[in-house]
Formats: structure tokens, sequence, C-alpha cells
């Protein structure tokens, strides 16, 4: 191992043991290391960082940000230790990606979801696709959360799962409704008659008593969407993950048709979804055309009576 090699090493441990996972600045990391390596380099310098950042030549200026970003906090850890180190400006190759607007499912694209789902090849990979939508639709959870969960953190008796290890390293806990703990236990109960000892303590396992991955659920979902035509006018396909934004949605939306204070209910909103901070959640006003003209009424509303 090079001294860069062991340097990036202390370098992740010690974010890591603040909270950060870092998987994939792991990655490109390591493979801006060894391309420092490769060109005799032992130190970081702004030519050697912008090269390798902008690599391959033709990709999207926001990945060539992306890469530059995870060089600039390496090199400011190291800066402590050498100085000849030199840190990427933050206006070098700023780029911000522009989020694209979700697609937020109605009533009946869930339905419709949920029943395609029912209607695939396997029961027991049948039963496990149409609760794990429903559980994504009716708890706004992330789909990583949901898969990650284990047995013993789905409390059905207290109506509650357990969010651990969750996308920022906190644990939260998420009610559930009693139609959704009757989704769950049913899906238990076929789980424990299919799988009594499966190969993975997850609440939710595949056809091979595993548990499930990223790669699977998409190519299911991208099929339930062509069988069922969901969003099939839109540029994007709808993800998953919009099962999430559709939820976050709904809520607002409601807030404001009751004439609820969602400035001031923001932060329980945020800490349920397991966002940092509140403009996370904020973004859908914005995002969403029918909830920013509802959020202007209220405004207007607003201002008469001051």
């Amino acid at each position: 191992m090079t001294g860069m090699e062991e340097q990036l090493a202390d370098y992740l441990m010690m974010r890591r043991a603040l909270g950060y996972k870092l998987t994939h600045q792991a990655r490109l990391l390591a493979n801006f290391v060894g391309y420092l390596n490769d060109h005799g380099a032992s130190w970081v310098s702004v030519e050697l960082a912008v090269a390798w950042a902008t690599q391959p030549v033709g990709t999207d200026p926001v990945w060539w940000a992306q890469r530059l970003a995870a060089v600039r906090s390496f090199a400011t850890y190291l800066r402590s230790f050498d100085a000849r180190t030199e840190i990427p400006p933050k206006d070098l190759l700023a780029h911000r990606a522009r989020r694209v607007a979700p697609h937020i499912y109605s009533h009946d694209e869930i339905v419709a979801l949920m029943t395609a789902a029912r209607c695939i090849h396997s029961p027991f990979k049948a039963a496990t696709f149409e609760t794990l939508i429903g559980l994504l639709a009716a708890t706004g959870m992330r789909v990583g959360e949901a898969i990650n969960l284990d047995n013993t953190e789905v409390d059905l008796d207290n109506a509650v799962v357990i969010v651990t290890n969750t996308k920022f390293g906190k644990s939260r806990a998420v009610p559930l409704h009693t139609s959704t703990v009757a989704a769950l236990d049913t899906y238990a109960r076929q789980r424990r008659v299919r799988w009594p000892s499966p190969h993975a303590d997850s609440f939710f396992v595949s056809t091979v008593g595993t548990r499930l991955i990223h790669t699977d659920i998409n190519a299911v979902f991208r099929k339930l969407i062509a069988d069922t035509g969901v969003g099939h006018d839109r540029e994007r396909r709808p993800r998953p993950h919009d099962l999430r934004h559709t939820f976050a949605v709904r809520v607002l939306l409601g807030w404001y048709r009751d004439g609820e204070d969602v400035q001031a209910r923001l932060p329980s909103l945020s800490t349920y979804l397991g966002h940092t901070k509140p403009t996370s959640t904020y973004w859908y006003l914005s995002a969403v055309p029918e909830l920013m003209a509802i959020a202007a009424e209220r405004l207007e509303a607003t201002e008469v009576w001051s």
C-alpha cells in the first residue's frame, strides 16, 4: 500500500466515524489515487485533479463536478499533513445537476401497479412485490430502507417499523396504519410458510430466501410500469423512489387544503421522512405545480388579511 493509499484509508475511516457512508466516493477516490500513482505524483495538484475529474471526455459536466468535489474534500484533509497539496477551487468545473420533477402517482396508478405485481408468475414473488410497493406508498420510506428491514425491526404488535442504517446514518420510528399492519402480517405469514429458515434475517426475502437487491427491484418495477402503462406519456419512466415523493406531496397537499400551518409542521414531516433539514422536504413545492399553486393561494389569502 502506498502512502497516498494509506492516507485515503485514514480519511475514509475518519469520515465514516462521523456517520458518512462514502461508498461511491470511496470508489472514486481509490481510482483517483491510482491515477496519481500512475503519474508518479506524491501529492495532489489542481492540474492532475482536473485531468482525472474530466475523464472520460464528452460526459456530462455534472459528473465531472461530482468527481472533482470528491477530490476537493480529500485534498482538504491531506493539506493538514502536506503543505504541497493543492485544493481545487470550488468554482472550478462548477455545475449543478438539474433536479427532475418526480412522477406523482395517482391512487389508481398505485392500485394498478400492486394489481400487476399480484399477477407475477411466482406466487411468493408476487406477494413480495405487492407488499413492498404498498409499504413504500403508505409510508414514504426509501427503497433501500425497506429492503434493509430485518424481522426484529418490524413491530406489528405496536404498528411501527424501526428504520436503521439510513442514508444519513440515523434511525427513526415509522408508524403504520392498521391496513398496512394487516398487509405486512399477511406477507410475514406467507414468508414463514415459503421460507421457515431463510438465508437472511430480512423482512422481505427473494424467491431464493435472500435479501432483496436494488437491481432486481428495478427490473421488476420496469416491467410493471410497462405492463400497466403508468407514466407512458412522461419523458422519464416513473421510478420506485417516486412513491416516496408521492407520499410527501400528498401529505403537504392535505395540510394546505386543511388550512394547516405547513411551515410549522414541516419539521415533523422531515423527521418522519428521514431528511436532514426541512429544505429537503420543502423542495416538493417547486417540483409539483399543484402544490405551488396552493401555496400561492394561501400566500394571497394571508396578504389580504394582513
